[in-house]
């Protein structure tokens, strides 16, 4: 996705850090609406996924997803995803390119993904 004027700017990651990036236009759209829902949680989550996406440290908010959910395609390439709950409805899922030290939002909502039978 092109920024265009008016739109917010991300700092660039420095260090250690992990780029993310938005994979969709509707998690793009996802994402402002978590921002203005619940703030402070949605900024929690992108330095979560910035600092380290593959952390197990929290599994009920932060953990890869199983089954057939537990991996996604971006550009013909299979990545292992993962979902961060913001709130208690709201989740980010987001793909992990490890050797690129790339996250990759795919879905980012409000509610609760149906996809999961929660």
């Amino acid at each position: 996705m092109t920024p265009k004027r008016g739109d917010d700017v991300a700092p660039p990651p420095i260090g250690a850090e992990w780029r993310v990036r938005f994979a969709t236009n509707e998690a793009a759209k996802g994402w402002g609406q978590l921002g203005a829902e619940a703030p402070g949680n949605t900024r929690r989550c992108f330095e979560a996924l910035r600092r380290d996406p593959l952390s197990t440290a929290d599994p009920e908010r932060q953990h890869r997803l199983r089954g057939r959910l537990a991996s996604g395609m971006l550009g013909g390439r299979e990545y292992p995803q993962w979902e961060y709950e913001v709130t208690a409805g709201g989740r980010v899922r987001y793909l992990v390119d490890q050797p690129r030290r790339t996250v990759h939002l795919v879905l980012a909502s409000t509610r609760h993904p149906r996809d999961t039978g929660a």
